[in-house]
């Protein structure tokens, strides 16, 4: 149930991962328990946090880092959230069956009870990303999760890129969305387009904001991995596309911010998007492709 609270904080956390996936696992633990520490009562960990970045490049041996959903790691999420009665989010790469892996996200309320389930829709293929060797795309649809604090939709990184994504997490009553993320550049681009692939990528995460009046935030790893330097400046806006706050590029950080529930409504009330969409002329969205 949520608090009557007009204030929510939310907790972001910006971290680099080791090869030890046991490590990383308490290492998130432990900054989870910082971010609470700090006040945060939903927090977000990055992308696949457990591990380092596995989708550089095509290997069967990194299957075996998957697990179940439940499994150990959704367990330990579950027991802090509970211990610490804050939410709790991020994504796994999951073991679903037999030659069957998602992305996913998981939500746990304050309670440590699991409400939130959420497969990664739009799975990349570029270069140092190839996740469709690795992720089925996802089969849930643009869920939410009703927490204590909030109701909040969980995108996952390529995810963030997708208008559709945003506006269909904000019709199923998302007040908050966020997207755990790994998004950086390789050496060979960052001279030329680095700044101008960040600016974009923050650009379309603030129109998030913007167009369907809800508090948006990333979570993205830092540090250098393999090929990839993780670009980290993770943040947070609230639904006027006000930059609450922005990690650093190159260190580790918890990014705590509060969060005004009120503005959702004089958002929405003022800047009246949902109100005046043309639902009845939408239909084409459905379609790939509907020029010559």
């Amino acid at each position: 149930m949520k608090t009557n609270s007009t204030n929510v904080r939310i907790g972001i956390i910006q971290s680099t991962c080791s090869e030890s996936r046991p490590a990383n696992l308490e290492k998130a633990i432990a900054q989870v328990h910082q971010a609470a520490s700090l006040g945060a009562q939903i927090i977000c960990l990055q992308e696949l946090f457990t591990g380092q970045y596995p989708c550089q490049s095509e290997d069967y041996d990194r299957f075996t880092w998957a697990e179940p959903i439940p499994g150990p790691t959704t367990e330990r999420l579950s027991q802090a959230a509970a211990q610490l009665e804050v939410v709790i989010t991020g994504s796994i790469f999951e073991r679903r069956s037999h030659g069957l892996y998602h992305n996913s996200a998981v939500v746990f309320d304050a309670d440590g009870s699991q409400v939130g389930m959420y497969r990664k829709m739009h799975i990349p293929d570029d270069p140092l990303y190839y996740e469709k060797f690795y992720f089925t795309p996802g089969d849930t649809g643009f869920t939410v999760a009703k927490t204590r604090y909030a109701t909040i939709g969980v995108g996952v990184c390529w995810d963030q890129w997708y208008p559709e994504a945003a506006r269909l997490f904000a019709l199923a009553g998302a007040e908050m969305i966020f997207y755990p993320t790994a998004i950086g550049w390789n050496a060979v681009d960052k001279p030329k387009y680095g700044i101008s692939q960040h600016v974009a990528w923050e650009t379309m995460m603030r129109s998030h904001a913007i167009a369907n009046g809800c508090f948006v935030a990333a979570a993205n790893r830092v540090g250098i991995e393999s090929e990839i330097e993780f670009w980290g400046a993770s943040f947070a806006f609230d639904p006027y596309g006000n930059l609450l706050h922005r990690a650093s590029h190159t260190q580790e950080e918890i990014v705590v911010v509060d969060c005004d529930m009120t503005s959702l409504d004089a958002a929405r009330t003022h800047w009246p998007f949902l109100r005046d969409r043309r639902i009845d002329a939408y239909q084409d969205l459905t379609k790939r492709w509907i020029g010559p």
